[in-house]
């Protein structure tokens, strides 16, 4: 794992612990099946995103919420193992868990978890978030926590740090911080409110966010191209397409994370938009190219 030396990242957003059972096959209906691994670890969006950014030789920094019970305790562990700094912004009733299966055959993977919603997390005071993000060279959100995320997301643009948002399925924060982003990176289905039934439906959510002041916005699909957006292209910003090798396979669990980590160590080291989405590719792809949650880090070559 590389030197802690790197750029500050800071990560607010959700924490879970993630219960991974890899089997050949999903099992059906009242079927048993025995696992041939088993694994529990950190999980959720932003903090596996810091899994990587630490992993690559940045300092990462995760912001999030976890309870005093058995869980958190596992996750607390497991994120100092990985070398990543938590601070906890306040103690929730539980820790969500999410339960996963991993079918190794086809590397595809089911997810039923909880996340932080009924969690009321205020959000800390300005000063705080001030000393947090003190030297940090780029913030990523991944939405959760909501009005922690927004506050962040706000001071980081006060203080001139650049501001990644992960957007998954569109939630309503979003709305709230988009304006306040540098880089949105949005999963295939994701749209703006509006624009779903339109023809050109990610072209349109892509030149919404733009206008909110983002420098780009970029589309992930998969082992499908990536398509990104340029707020210098605008107003007929068209999507410019990078290709994903292909890779075969075998996990593709937190996938999507390694590319989030990965693009914003990329622009926490100064890079483009366009080149933190090739780094985004890379590491993804090794991570799908590895079985398990951590192994795959040693994989990274540095």
């Amino acid at each position: 794992m590389g030197s802690a030396a790197g750029p500050l990242g800071v990560f607010v957003g959700l924490a879970t612990l993630d219960v991974a059972q890899y089997v050949p096959h999903p099992p059906g209906p009242d079927e048993k099946v025995t696992a041939q691994a088993s694994v529990l670890s950190a999980g959720g969006p932003a903090t596996n995103a810091a899994v990587t950014y630490r992993a690559l030789g940045g300092n990462a920094r995760l912001v999030t919420a976890l309870a005093r019970d058995g869980a958190g305790d596992l996750v607390r562990a497991d994120l100092r193992r990985g070398g990543v700094a938590l601070v906890e912004v306040a103690n929730t009733r539980t820790t969500p868990v999410s339960a996963i299966t991993v079918a190794t055959v086809a590397g595809t993977r089911s997810v039923v978890g909880s996340d932080a919603r009924g969690e009321d997390v205020p959000p800390p005071d300005s000063a705080w978030i001030t000393r947090v993000l003190d030297g940090a060279a780029v913030l990523l959100l991944d939405g959760h926590h909501r009005a922690t995320a927004v506050a962040f997301a706000r001071r980081a643009w006060e203080m001139g740090i650049p501001v990644v948002v992960d957007v998954g399925r569109w939630k309503p924060v979003f709305a709230e911080l988009a304006p306040l982003a540098t880089h949105l990176v949005c999963s295939a289905g994701a749209r703006v409110p509006g624009t779903q039934d339109q023809a050109f439906g990610a072209d349109a959510t892509a030149r919404e966010l733009l206008t909110g002041g983002a420098r780009s916005v970029s589309m992930t699909a998969g082992a499908g191209n990536v398509r990104l957006w340029l707020a210098e292209d605008m107003p007929d910003a068209a999507a410019h397409l990078i290709s994903v090798p292909p890779v075969e396979a075998v996990d593709t669990l937190g996938a999507g994370d390694a590319f989030h980590g990965a693009f914003a160590h990329a622009i926490a080291r100064g890079q483009s938009a366009r080149g933190a989405i090739e780094e985004g590719i890379r590491v993804a792809g090794i991570r799908v190219a590895t079985r398990g949650p951590r192994a795959w880090l040693g994989d990274l070559s540095l």
